[in-house]
C-alpha cells in the first residue's frame, strides 16, 4: 500500500501540470485572437477616419489634407504607419470647428481612432508577453498565429478650439 500513494501523487502532479499547461494555451490563444480582433478594428477606425478626411478636404480645406488622406487609404502595409502620421499632421494643421457636422465627424472618428489605438496597443502587449514567457516559447504555443506588432501611430485625437478654452 506505501507504493499507491506515491502513483496518486505522481497522477495528481501529472494532471496539476497538464491543467496549467492546457490553460496557458488557451490564454495564449485568446489573447492572439484578441489582438488580431483589435488590429482589424484598428484599421477599420482608420479607413473612417481618412474617408471622413477626405469628405472634408474635399468640400473644404483643399488639397493638401485631401492628397494626405488619399494617401492613407491606398497605402499598404509598409505605408501605412508613415501615411497615418501624415494624415493626423494635416488635420492638426486645419482648423476644424466642432458644430460643422462634417468637421464633427472627423472628431469624432479621430476619437474613437484613439481609442481603437489603445486597445490594440495594449492587447499586443499582453500577447506579446504571454508569448514571451519561457515555456510559452519552449512549447511553441503560439506558432499558429503571426507575432503580434504594434501600429506606431501618433495620438490620433485632434484639439478643436472649444476644447483648448481652460474651463
Amino acid at each position: 500500500m506505501p507504493g499507491m500513494w506515491w502513483v496518486v501523487g505522481a497522477t495528481v502532479v501529472v494532471g496539476l501540470v497538464a491543467a496549467y499547461l492546457i490553460w496557458t494555451a488557451g490564454r495564449v490563444e485568446r489573447l492572439q485572437v484578441r489582438a488580431e480582433s483589435a488590429a482589424r478594428a484598428l484599421d477599420a477606425h482608420l479607413l473612417r477616419r481618412a474617408a471622413a478626411a477626405a469628405v472634408l478636404a474635399e468640400r473644404r480645406f483643399g488639397v493638401e489634407l485631401y492628397a494626405a488622406a488619399r494617401i492613407a487609404l491606398d497605402a499598404g502595409p509598409q505605408e501605412r504607419e508613415a501615411a497615418e502620421n501624415d494624415l493626423t499632421r494635416q488635420l492638426r494643421s486645419v482648423r476644424l470647428d466642432p458644430t460643422d457636422p462634417e468637421c464633427e465627424a472627423v472628431i469624432a472618428a479621430s476619437r474613437r481612432l484613439a481609442l481603437a489605438r489603445q486597445v490594440h496597443t495594449d492587447l499586443v502587449r499582453d500577447a506579446r508577453a504571454v508569448r514571451g514567457r519561457p515555456l510559452v516559447r519552449l512549447l511553441r504555443m503560439g506558432r499558429g498565429h503571426d507575432w503580434p506588432r504594434y501600429f506606431d501611430v501618433d495620438d490620433p485625437t485632434l484639439t478643436t478650439p472649444a476644447a483648448d478654452v481652460p474651463a
